[in-house]
């Protein structure tokens, strides 16, 4: 199935995509030195690169030095609560077997889910930091990668304290490399400002180590979605008139962080009924 893909990839690419033109790609969408950016990307749509997700990476790098930082979410979603799988869902008999027996996070080895080959690529560069969240890390490389992921607390995930409010702060650009808004993990960080009233909680839990000892430890947040976020998403590009670029021939969009979330805190208080 993998050769049968990267077969269609190819038979759509017109010219061989190259770290040097990806480059000059990004440049284009107003990527430049010094920037702090977050991506979500979709290896798949950018065409057939040689080198694949490593010039994709080492042209993020290139564009933005290391005066810059360079930050992808890289969650592990299959060390969370198993009750609450959806896809696929497990039977109830499963869940303590798979509680007493997940491997516990480890920053260095434990691999991302459903993420795609960029950020799964990105994780393994030796250069990198890696947030300690069970579940939800993030990774950065460059000038400000200690700062912004030494530490992420387990709750609010996305909230306090997280990487995206030290995102934020930093005035960080968004990169949707291929991808919509309902990969914008930006707009978790918006979910949780908007404080909504009786947002609901979930039950969570990951394998963590404490004390040496691997163990499972048990925890509640509100209940994040990203159902809606395609929706508010087209309301902010309508707005802010954000303009589509191609890096390869993946549509993509450059955003601010700060003023998506200030524009759609308002939208989901608005919008959002529970």
């Amino acid at each position: 199935m993998h050769w049968e893909k990267e077969r269609d990839i190819v038979q759509r690419t017109d010219i061989p995509i190259t770290q040097k033109s990806i480059s000059k790609d990004l440049r284009e969408t107003g990527l430049g030195i010094g920037d702090t950016v977050i991506v979500h990307s979709s290896m798949s749509k950018i065409g057939w690169v040689v080198g694949g997700p490593v010039s994709v990476v080492n042209a993020l790098m290139d564009v933005l030095t290391t005066k810059g930082t360079l930050v992808m979410p890289t969650f592990s979603t299959d060390n969370t609560e198993p009750k609450n799988w959806e896809t696929p869902p497990v039977p109830e008999s499963w869940w303590l077997t798979i509680r007493e027996n997940m491997p516990a996070y480890q920053e260095e080895i434990s691999p991302t889910r459903g993420m795609g080959r960029v950020p799964e690529t990105f994780r393994n560069y030796p250069i990198v930091k890696r947030s300690p969240h069970p579940q939800c890390s993030f990774t950065a490389w460059g000038k400000d990668k200690e700062l912004i992921c030494t530490s992420h607390p387990l709750i609010p995930v996305f909230g306090e304290n997280s990487p995206l409010e030290r995102l934020y702060h930093l005035k960080a650009k968004i990169l949707l490399l291929g991808v919509d808004h309902v990969n914008n993990t930006s707009l978790h960080y918006s979910e949780w400002k908007a404080n909504l009233p009786n947002h609901p909680y979930e039950d969570q839990g990951a394998s963590v180590m404490k004390n040496g000892k691997q163990t499972w430890e048990a925890w509640k947040d509100i209940k994040y979605s990203d159902e809606d976020f395609n929706e508010v998403g087209k309301e902010f590009d309508k707005t802010y008139d954000i303009p589509t670029f191609f890096v390869g021939q993946a549509k993509t969009k450059m955003l601010s962080m700060q003023e998506l979330v200030d524009f759609t805190i308002p939208w989901f208080q608005k919008n959002r009924k529970y």
